[in-house]
């Protein structure tokens, strides 16, 4: 195959990978929106009741927060930063493809870096909220069934876990959240916090379109 070939090839490969984020993301933003406006009266939903699908308790429909702060983002604490990137690395791990090469994980690509920048967006206040919450229900999930936090567990148990929440349509749309932001990570700019010199294009073999944007002039900066 001649290098033109090539080319036109792995710019296909692109633009085949955005369309697929692109058509993903706007289903998982639709059904996300069903999911909020049914839970928002009980915004401290417990991880045994949205999770496992059982009835609120009455705390619960009166809207308390359980100790839940109602932004997250830059304000999240040592153990929701651990959690998060844990569930973002058992998601998104490290590894080597069918060629031998590497593939980045989580980490590799700055994923949490990414999530608390993007989550800085005011636009973004429902899932930044949606994402915290999450953080609770896992927990509480994790200590019901292993008298244990989701940071506690061996892989093995962390795996049963996700599983079982992925069940429900709730746990299931927790999951998908922290995926796109993970392949946000992976195929953005790296002017944004993730895709650190572009090792997610160089995996994906994407050649970026140009001039790129340089930091003041991203989209979060731009009236």
């Amino acid at each position: 195959m001649s290098r033109k070939e090539r080319d036109h090839d792995n710019h296909g490969n692109s633009r085949a990978v955005a369309g697929f984020i692109d058509d993903w993301r706007a289903q998982l933003l639709s059904r996300r929106r069903l999911l909020l406006r049914g839970i928002a009266a009980g915004a401290g939903l417990y991880a045994v009741n949205l999770f496992a699908g059982e009835a609120p308790t009455q705390s619960v429909k009166a809207g308390k927060a359980e100790g839940i702060s109602p932004t997250a983002g830059a304000g999240w604490g040592d153990h929701e930063r651990g959690t998060l990137s844990a569930v973002q690395n058992h998601l998104f791990p490290p590894g080597t493809d069918s060629s031998g090469d590497n593939v980045p994980g989580a980490d590799d690509i700055n994923a949490l870096a990414y999530l608390q920048r993007a989550l800085e967006d005011p636009a973004l206040a429902e899932d930044r909220q949606f994402i915290q919450n999450g953080v609770g229900w896992l927990d509480q999930l994790s200590d019901t069934t292993y008298q244990q936090n989701f940071l506690q567990l061996d892989h093995d148990h962390r795996e049963m876990l996700l599983r079982n929440i992925a069940k429900s349509s709730a746990g299931e749309n927790w999951l998908s959240l922290l995926l796109l932001y993970i392949f946000e990570a992976l195929l953005s700019d790296p002017v944004y916090g993730g895709n650190p010199d572009g090792i997610g294009w160089r995996w994906l073999e994407h050649t970026p379109g140009f001039p790129r944007p340089p930091a003041d002039k991203v989209y979060t900066k731009l009236g």
